[in-house]
């Protein structure tokens, strides 16, 4: 798919640098001649000569070459490739292109380009949160800057949480995503997620454990194969994914609204977890314990179907409507029914009893249910279970 394209590939200094040598095989195999920059940190953890090897050429490292600066080096480098990739990005290289400034090469070379840059940010957990990269990060993106990653997962240091730089198969993807070439380009698929919150009062409210890593996660994987992604979330803990369009909302009412308004789509896959009911007797203030601390009654009245809705519209509907079904118990038989009384195409299926872990955790397993039968995945990371069910999107679409 990148047959014929140059990428300048920017090997920053971390642990993670290592997956940039099984990045330019990827690239490699994909048809692209990678040119590799490697950063003085980069090379305390892979060697020049590594990476010269695997990429066939030069690996670049030094921004004061009397024979690279003679024929202008970093300026012809720059702009020379059709995409400019860090992969490693550390939260250094990330405040430098932030901030504009120019040290070293790869600096230089990202302040002197005129083409496209992609970012895989790789770090500790908590230099990814702290508040200097996050307002980095906001920048680059403002700047154009396209992002994959970070991963959430163990860390090097023996610390747990987002941080870890994407893994070469999913930068790969995104690289040809940016370049246009990805399978899903020119589709808009519409994607739900997280919990819903329905108000008791304006203090309370019933929701669910429902992180919407699932479905952030899955928005990134279509976003990665080039689709234009709408991205309508509750008040999830999971950030959303760079690259998409996001809608925010807080009820199930709320949800249905963005995405009618966000139709049409060639495709719509609804993660998220809404709620079936709400209080039709919610109060604008807070309720008060009475002296015989009575509890307050409360009246319930039924959310409006969202995966039903769409499902079952005479015109308009989405080529491919994907639901998602959490049981407890009886799962694939569920499952099963659900997706005959929705009308939809696809019901990703899991179990969500406590004892899996998987309400709220960072794996999934799931059975993928269509009219032709099922499909069970063994148990992996939540990004696993989106680029897989991306890639079955992308299939279903080209049909």
């Amino acid at each position: 798919m990148l047959a014929g394209k140059t990428i300048l590939l920017i090997i920053g200094g971390g642990i993670a640098a290592y997956k940039s040598l099984d990045l330019i095989r990827r690239l490699q195999e994909r048809g692209a001649r990678v040119v590799p920059v490697l950063t003085r940190a980069g090379a305390e953890f892979v060697t020049p000569l590594a990476v010269s090897a695997l990429a066939g050429g030069k690996c670049h490292t030094e921004l004061f070459n009397l024979t690279d600066e003679a024929e202008m080096g970093h300026i012809q480098l720059s702009r020379a490739a059709d995409l400019v990739v860090v992969a490693p990005a550390t939260a250094d290289l990330m405040a430098k292109l932030a901030a504009g400034l120019a040290p070293d090469l790869a600096s230089t070379l990202l302040l002197a380009t005129d083409k496209r840059v992609l970012i895989a940010p790789a770090m500790n957990v908590r230099m990814w949160q702290h508040p200097a990269t996050q307002r980095n990060l906001v920048q680059l993106r403002a700047d154009g800057v396209a992002v994959v990653g970070p991963n959430e997962g163990d860390m090097a240091c023996g610390e747990f949480g987002p941080g870890r730089m994407a893994e070469p198969l999913e930068i790969a993807a995104a690289i040809s995503a940016a370049m246009g070439d990805g399978p899903l380009v020119g589709r808009h698929v519409l994607v739900t997620s997280g919990p819903t919150l329905e108000p008791i009062d304006p203090v309370r409210y019933i929701a669910n454990r429902s992180s919407g890593a699932q479905g952030a996660a899955l928005a990134a994987a279509l976003a990665d194969l080039g689709a234009r992604v709408t991205f309508v979330t509750g008040p999830a803990s999971v950030p959303p994914p760079a690259g998409v369009e996001v809608m925010r909302v807080e009820t199930a009412r709320e949800m249905l609204a963005a995405v009618e308004a966000a139709l049409p789509a060639d495709a719509a896959v609804f993660a998220a977890a809404v709620a079936d009911w709400r209080v039709a007797n919610a109060s604008d203030r807070k309720f008060k314990k009475d002296a015989t601390g009575t509890a307050p009654k409360l009246e319930f009245a039924e959310n409006p179907d969202i995966l039903a809705r769409i499902s079952q519209m005479k015109k308009g509907r989405p080529a491919l409507v994907v639901g998602f079904a959490a049981e407890t118990d009886n799962v694939l038989e569920h499952a099963s029914a659900k997706r005959v009384r929705k009308g939809c195409d696809w019901i990703v299926a899991n179990d969500v009893s406590p004892a899996t872990g998987i309400m709220g955790g960072v794996e999934n397993m799931v059975t993928v249910i269509d009219a032709e039968g099922s499909e069970s995945w063994p148990r992996m990371g939540k990004p696993e279970v989106a680029r897989r069910l991306a890639a079955r999107v992308a299939a279903a679409l080209a049909r």
